[in-house]
């Protein structure tokens, strides 16, 4: 009985915040409509996917590196990952992109790439034209990340039995071979459900670029309110965005977790359809 209750008050307090949504005229819902398509927003949306994927992709190759770095038997390489998850964790996002927007230039207003100490210099050009804002943007988010998920995958791959490495070792696989043959495939059960909340993360975490001047979703309807002054609808058009891939990137990691958990689940968790399917039969009488 008090789980009815408390279903009723929950669809109530939902009817109430739906219809003072929809009949509030301060909303503009027209605007919202208007400006959803916009050729402008949809070129803040395209970049903003484009930085959550080419940032993740950083921060997941290099997650991998540090996290094997970390658990090296060499304290030097095992230092030299330690260091830099200390550095990347312990600063802000927002002042990394900053660096790399603005500061890198002030401080190498010309990159070379050569031999050290005296050697030919291979390449060079102007450190503005060489990191661009775009480029700053997946710079400051993909290296910031790269230390998070050195510690996602160290977890994942801690988790792991130590048996399984004595067996491998016992094969004659080398520990990398043993790494990336037994552990990583393993650990992965452990890994993924974090590396989608990231995915998520990252997806909302790279509207700080607009710091920068980079036109992704937010910077985009924040240009276009700052000449019509329809903030309000603009910010929930950037909104209903953000929820939308939100959402998508949801399912896909509830599927991805869903096979990953084969073999280490009795019975893996019902699909959507699966669960609608349920309920039409109870419905039914089956």
């Amino acid at each position: 009985m008090g789980r009815w209750i408390a279903a009723a008050i929950v669809l109530f307090l939902a009817a109430v915040v739906i219809y003072s949504m929809a009949t509030n005229s301060r909303f503009e819902w027209g605007v919202v409509g208007h400006y959803l398509f916009n050729p402008r927003v949809l070129r803040g949306v395209r970049t903003t996917l484009e930085l959550t994927v080419l940032s993740m992709a950083i921060g997941i190759v290099l997650g991998v590196i540090l996290a094997v770095m970390r658990l090296s038997p060499n304290p030097l390489v095992q230092g030299a990952s330690w260091v830099y998850i200390w550095f990347f964790r312990g600063t802000p996002v927002l002042l990394q992109i900053l660096f790399w927007g603005i500061g890198i230039s002030a401080l190498y207003p010309k990159i070379s790439i050569g031999i050290p100490f005296g050697g030919p210099v291979i390449a060079s050009g102007n450190a503005n034209h060489l990191i661009t804002i775009f480029v700053a943007g997946v710079l400051g988010l993909g290296l910031n990340e790269g230390a998070y998920m050195a510690e996602i995958v160290r977890a994942g791959i801690i988790s792991v039995d130590e048996g399984q490495h004595e067996a491998a070792s016992s094969l004659g696989m080398t520990r990398l071979q043993t790494m990336r043959r037994i552990v990583l495939p393993q650990a992965m059960r452990v890994i993924i459900p974090p590396t989608g909340n990231e995915t998520i993360s990252m997806l909302k975490t790279s509207s700080l670029v607009s710091t920068i001047a980079l036109a992704d979703l937010l910077y985009s309807v924040q240009l276009i309110y700052s000449v019509n002054f329809k903030t309000i609808p603009l910010l929930i058009v950037a909104a209903l965005w953000y929820l939308f891939f939100t959402t998508l990137l949801s399912i896909g990691q509830y599927y991805i977790e869903r096979y990953y958990a084969r073999g280490a689940a009795r019975e893996l968790p019902p699909t959507a359809i699966q669960k609608m399917r349920t309920l039409m039969s109870r419905r039914a009488g089956f």
